[in-house]
């Protein structure tokens, strides 16, 4: 049950960022750009590093609402599972192993980042603003996760929820839908 009064329809970040809408703007706002933004790294690329650092940091929302992403934009569901089960085995270049890894160590402290991984990514292909943005979106996935679970937000009903927010995310992006979320009231 969380810890504050939230609307029992939005399980999740969503109720949170419709509890407190004006800070919540902005971290929209970073997280739209940063995730289906211009990149070189595709939109499934960057869902996975959303998946990688919410599954470290074993938050169960953020991890099963990003990995339903991923899938989504992958068209298939192997990759985001494999990724989770271990990096360096998953059927991912060897740029995204390597940025994959970096988000890790993000999670899990930005000093275990170290010169031999951003070597690896450098190697790899990968350019100092692909390095750059998995650095970022893994930080802000970890304020995410920890806004979630700390403020013990509740987990759908139906698993099938999931699917309806892989979708909207997918097709709408981070921002808030301009009617709001009144619809998914049951």
């Amino acid at each position: 049950m969380p810890y504050i009064t939230l609307e029992s329809h939005l399980p999740g970040i969503t109720g949170l960022l419709e509890y407190a809408k004006e800070p919540a703007q902005p971290i929209r706002n970073l997280t739209q750009f940063l995730l289906r933004g211009p990149s070189t790294l595709s939109e499934a690329d960057r869902e996975l590093i959303a998946t990688v650092v919410s599954h470290n940091n074993q938050c169960t929302f953020c991890t099963t609402a990003h990995t339903a992403a991923a899938d989504l934009l992958a068209g298939e569901a192997e990759t985001a599972q494999k990724v989770k089960e271990n990096i360096e085995t998953a059927p991912v270049t060897e740029k995204m192993k390597a940025l994959l890894t970096i988000a890790k160590l993000t999670a899990q402290n930005g000093r275990n980042v170290t010169t031999e991984a951003v070597d690896r990514a450098k190697a790899a292909g990968a350019t100092d603003i692909e390095i750059h943005d998995t650095v970022l979106i893994a930080a802000l996935f970890c304020y995410y996760n920890r806004y979630v679970d700390g403020l013990a937000t509740a987990l759908p009903a139906d698993a099938g929820y999931y699917n309806v927010l892989a979708e909207r995310l997918v097709n709408h992006g981070y921002t808030r839908l301009p009617q709001g979320y009144d619809h998914l009231k049951k």
